[in-house]
This record gives structure tokens, C-alpha cells and sequence, in this order.
């Protein structure tokens, strides 16, 4: 049968993730991603923690017998810069959560 984990080693392990969360958190505040659509027409920043930082359109992007084509546009951009950065998130805290594993809890 196997040992029991010794519960001062799972809390101290556990707070030291923590702490590793909450500064990769922090961190990602200040990282930005960036994504364009349209050739490079629509360019939006987005930070770790899923702020827009910016939208950049160029003039040239502004065509008024078609709104829809740069509606379209900063939506593509947008999105795919949420997706970078919902992808950097996940890789800064997927090392942490992964941590996890050697706690030896069941299922864990």
C-alpha cells in the first residue's frame, strides 16, 4: 500500500505554486501579442492578461462603399490576437499547473 502524502510537504508545495501563479499572472500583464488581418490593414495588441492594448487601421483600409470588409477585418485580427494570447497564458501557466503531478494526490 502505498504512503500517504505528508501533508506538510502538499502545503508547502501548494503555496509555492501559488506564489509561481500569481507572478506569471503579473507578468503576463506586461507581454503583448499581435495579430493583423487584410495584408497587414488591421493590426490589433493584445496583453497576456486579454487586454487590447491597440487597434491599428491603415488609412488604406477605409473604404466607405465597404464597411464591412474592415468590420471584418479588425474582427479577424481581434480574435486571432485573443487566440495568441489566451495561447501564451496557457504555456506561462500549463509549466506551473503541471507542478501538480508531484504533489501525489491520486488523480492528480
Amino acid at each position: 500500500m502505498p504512503q500517504p502524502p505528508n501533508m506538510q510537504q502538499l502545503l508547502k508545495q501548494a503555496q509555492k505554486m501559488q506564489q509561481e501563479m500569481l507572478a506569471a499572472q503579473e507578468s503576463l500583464k506586461d507581454e503583448v501579442v499581435e495579430a493583423s488581418a487584410g495584408g497587414g490593414m488591421v493590426t490589433v495588441q493584445v496583453t497576456g492578461d486579454l487586454h487590447i492594448k491597440s487597434i491599428t487601421i491603415q488609412p488604406e483600409a477605409v473604404d466607405p462603399e465597404d464597411v464591412e470588409l474592415l468590420q471584418d477585418m479588425v474582427l479577424a485580427a481581434t480574435n486571432e490576437a485573443l487566440r495568441s494570447a489566451q495561447e501564451l497564458a496557457s504555456s506561462k501557466m500549463g509549466g506551473i499547473a503541471g507542478g501538480l503531478g508531484g504533489l501525489g494526490l491520486p488523480g492528480l
